[in-house]
């Protein structure tokens, strides 16, 4: 159970998360967006970087950006098949690395392929594997993102320093589900630590 659950939770998160991405990359154009709820909106947007649009700048910035996440795929994984072999380890901490893991591997596909397997979204529907080529080279494409929970909005009392009276969203990051899949693995290690690793 300890590698059969693990191996079905990455499945599932990459399959669900490349589904989604490619959907609406190859059906919206980019800053197209439907409104779900007053604080759920799907909007399609790309980003460079890391998880929730965070970004090192240019060409090389992308590169380092997409080499270190290879390398740490590499180390989650390495460190994943182990701890599934050991006998002390609990399998929600196994689950949780597995996540981490799944979402980290979610983006990295995007950084590799998608600059290959697709044109650019802007003013139009992208188009899949376009006799032209793609819109970028390998390890520089950019990563989809398609959820945005603006929950609170509104304006900053007058009398607060620096940001008085300016217009706020919370929370103003657009994501993708690997990026929820990091978080909610890095999330249940923190609150259940003693209970998922200090068994």
């Amino acid at each position: 159970m300890k590698r059969i659950l693990p191996l079905l939770v990455i499945l599932f998160v990459l399959i669900l998360d490349q589904v989604v991405k490619i959907y609406i990359k190859s059906n919206w154009m980019l800053g197209e967006e439907f409104k779900v709820t007053d604080w759920f909106i799907i909007h399609f947007t790309e980003n460079n970087g890391m998880a929730y649009g965070i970004e090192l700048g240019g060409d090389w910035g992308k590169l380092v950006l997409s080499l270190f996440r290879v390398v740490a795929i590499s180390a989650i994984g390495v460190y994943l098949y182990q701890i599934s072999r050991a006998a002390d380890k609990s399998l929600g901490y196994i689950i949780s690395v597995a996540l981490v893991f799944a979402g980290a591997m979610g983006n990295i596909l995007d950084s590799a392929f998608y600059g290959m397997m697709f044109s650019e979204s802007y003013y139009q529907v992208a188009q899949f594997m376009p006799e032209a080529g793609g819109y970028a080279p390998f390890l520089h494409g950019k990563v989809v993102d398609m959820l945005y929970f603006p929950l609170l909005e509104g304006h900053f009392p007058e009398w607060l320093p620096i940001w008085g009276n300016d217009h706020f969203i919370f929370f103003r990051p657009v994501f993708n589900i690997a990026d929820s899949a990091i978080s909610v693995g890095i999330g249940l290690v923190v609150l259940f630590y003693r209970s998922i690793i200090l068994k």
